[in-house]
């Protein structure tokens, strides 16, 4: 919950230097120069567009924390040929993607040659999941914390029927 309060801040924060700057281009431009109003305009047009993506992480986050399947502490995100990096924030899993901190990593909403989740093999311990497109592709790997087999069998019940991935389960 604390990265949707991080992207609500920011996004709430872009609302306000939007409507600052808007305020300012006006009034300038009525009452000192029109280069001063420009100037304003400008800082309102880049807010804008700030604004409009904060917004999208915002829908993404909200997305995948209303949808979730499961939250872990940390996760691990590798990508073949570069380093591994831990990632100490809160982690959620949902069907549409991984919220990791305050990054989103979506699958499955921008159509056939979108980011897909590809795979997801579930032991004991951990849960692996690997997502990409034909450029690149990635891994996550956390520590889920299901102690029953029942709730492993419900998590990749969810993953199969939202993503049409089958989990592969192993040692249990």
């Amino acid at each position: 919950m604390v990265q949707m309060k991080s992207i609500r801040k920011r996004r709430n924060g872009y609302v306000l230097l939007f409507a600052a700057s808007i305020c300012l281009a006006v009034w300038s431009g009525m009452a000192f120069s029109l280069e001063a109003a420009l100037a304003f305009g400008a800082i309102s047009l880049i807010s804008l567009l700030l604004l409009l993506r904060q917004s999208r992480l915002l829908y993404d986050a909200t997305l995948i924390w209303d949808n979730r399947i499961l939250a872990v502490p940390s996760a691990l995100i590798s990508i073949p040929g570069r380093q591994i990096k831990k990632d100490t924030e809160e982690t959620v899993v949902s069907t549409f993607g991984v919220l990791i901190g305050s990054r989103i990593y979506r699958w499955g909403l921008d159509g056939v040659h979108g980011v897909r989740l590809s795979a997801v093999q579930i032991d004991k311990e951990r849960m692996y999941l690997t997502f990409g497109d034909k450029d690149q592709t990635m891994r996550v790997e956390l520590l889920h914390g299901m102690l029953y087999k029942q709730m492993v069998v419900e998590a990749a019940q969810k993953l199969w029927h939202e993503t049409g991935v089958q989990a592969e389960i192993s040692d249990w």
